[in-house]
């Protein structure tokens, strides 16, 4: 089992890595309505208030274990 320090350690790079995709993506996003001069559309939109939904999920105070089960009920319904 690791310390909770060897977990931080361990899984830090990774970690960051795909928070700058998920970075990267919303920018794309950005951008794109900036270009277009519009959001996306109605079926697009669900789907980016969902993932706004999970990164207020993992930015919320839980117990071990239920932030992945919260995420996948929540991914469910897409």
């Amino acid at each position: 089992m690791l310390s909770p320090d060897q977990v931080v350690e361990t899984y830090f790079l990774e970690s960051r890595h795909q928070l700058l995709e998920i970075a990267a993506h919303l920018d794309r996003l950005d951008a794109a309505g900036a270009r277009e001069g519009h959001g996306p559309g109605a079926a697009a939109a669900a789907k980016l208030a969902v993932l706004k939904e999970a990164l207020a999920l993992l930015a919320a105070e839980r117990p071990a274990g239920e932030r992945t089960v919260a995420l996948l009920e929540l991914f469910a319904k897409v």
